[in-house]
């Protein structure tokens, strides 16, 4: 099975793009998605899409202090643990 940070990466690439072109995430995931320009919309429909791909949620909590893709590897396997 994939990592956590592999499906992540995945789900970015397959449904966020920034002025119609996908984003280049470092493998780190040291990323931010909303300084790379992407929308509170889109972040909101990535926010779903990653809830039901690792059966998770978010509190609102959890939504505003996530501020790159590496941390929110992290909040996914602790939810996972």
């Amino acid at each position: 099975m994939a990592s956590t940070a592999e499906r992540l990466r995945k789900l970015v690439s397959e449904n966020v793009e920034v002025d119609g072109k996908s984003l280049d995430i470092p493998a780190d995931l040291n990323f931010s998605l909303a300084d790379a320009g992407v929308s509170s919309l889109d972040l909101v429909a990535l926010g779903k899409l990653v809830a039901e791909e690792f059966n998770i949620t978010f509190a609102i909590e959890d939504c505003t202090s996530i501020t790159d893709l590496a941390q929110l590897a992290d909040f996914i396997d602790a939810k996972a643990a």
